[in-house]
């Protein structure tokens, strides 16, 4: 039993995982979530550290491209929900994930399929550290701002799925005030956007 399912176990805060991957991948000029790293699509390579971490409780918002992409999650043992409404931008996945979430859930872990340098270690360090302050979002700190992954209590499910437009879950974040525990995590400063970045990201 890995540590979060001993930790549930023990009656300790429950946690989701949202792994966002519904956008259409513009500046990438194809779906980037199929991109290969290190021999592993993108989407693939996310939602299996995802369910290393949280098991299966894990779902994946699908939007653009769903149908090239639903099957890369055939074995994972994660969930689908497709945001048909993925055009309007990320506040849009966010309100279809979090409607997804389930009524036993503590806490939400918000993840984007787009950042591969996050291991499933940096995500149980967001974990170990909600689960010290559950009533805290718990973010992760690189290039001086706070960003996904993060995890937001359940007190905070209503103003995410109030998000609207292209306002992701960092506005949140910046009205958190003392209620926002940052974890330094480097390794989220590395996002795929363009063939450069996954150019870059390959250099050795």
């Amino acid at each position: 039993m890995n540590d979060v399912a001993q930790e549930t176990a023990d009656d300790t805060p429950s946690l989701h995982v949202l792994v966002l991957a519904a956008g259409a991948s513009t500046r990438f000029g194809s779906p980037k979530q199929l991109a290969q790293v290190n021999g592993r699509p993108l989407l693939h390579l996310a939602v299996s550290r995802a369910v290393e971490v949280a098991g299966q409780s894990v779902t994946v918002v699908l939007g653009a491209n769903a149908a090239d992409l639903a099957p890369l999650l055939r074995h994972t043992g994660a969930s689908v929900v497709i945001n048909r409404d993925w055009a309007e931008g990320m506040g849009s996945s966010v309100r279809a994930g979090v409607a997804r979430i389930p009524a036993a859930a503590d806490g939400a872990l918000l993840m984007l399929a787009d950042q591969p340098a996050v291991t499933a270690d940096d995500l149980r360090r967001l974990v170990h550290a909600w689960r010290r302050q559950p009533r805290c979002m718990v973010a992760a700190q690189y290039a001086a701002t706070a960003g996904v992954p993060a995890i937001f209590p359940r007190e905070d499910f209503a103003a995410l799925g109030g998000l609207r437009g292209d306002a992701g879950a960092r506005a949140l974040l910046r009205r958190g005030g003392d209620r926002l525990v940052r974890v330094p995590l480097p390794a989220a400063a590395i996002d795929i956007d363009t063939p450069q970045d996954l150019l870059n990201l390959q250099k050795p």
